[in-house]
């Protein structure tokens, strides 16, 4: 269990980075539209909730995703 858990925090941080730093890349690839104004701003609010719940999904203390989340 522990091992899937552990993949899905590490893929849920990895689009969560690739949010932050790249939107318009990543809103390319998944919704075919590249994001702007807004919708860039959103989608990197967006990342910082992904990396959150990667922090929370990762095995050990959830209290670390929830402060991040915060």
């Amino acid at each position: 269990m522990k091992g899937w858990l552990s993949a899905a925090a590490v893929a849920e941080a990895a689009t969560g980075l690739a949010l932050l730093f790249v939107p318009a890349l990543v809103g390319q690839l998944l919704l075919g539209a590249e994001l702007a104004g807004i919708a860039a701003i959103v989608a990197r609010v967006a990342g910082i909730a992904l990396i959150a719940l990667a922090l929370a999904c990762w095995p050990g203390p959830p209290r670390i995703g929830m402060l991040v989340y915060s």
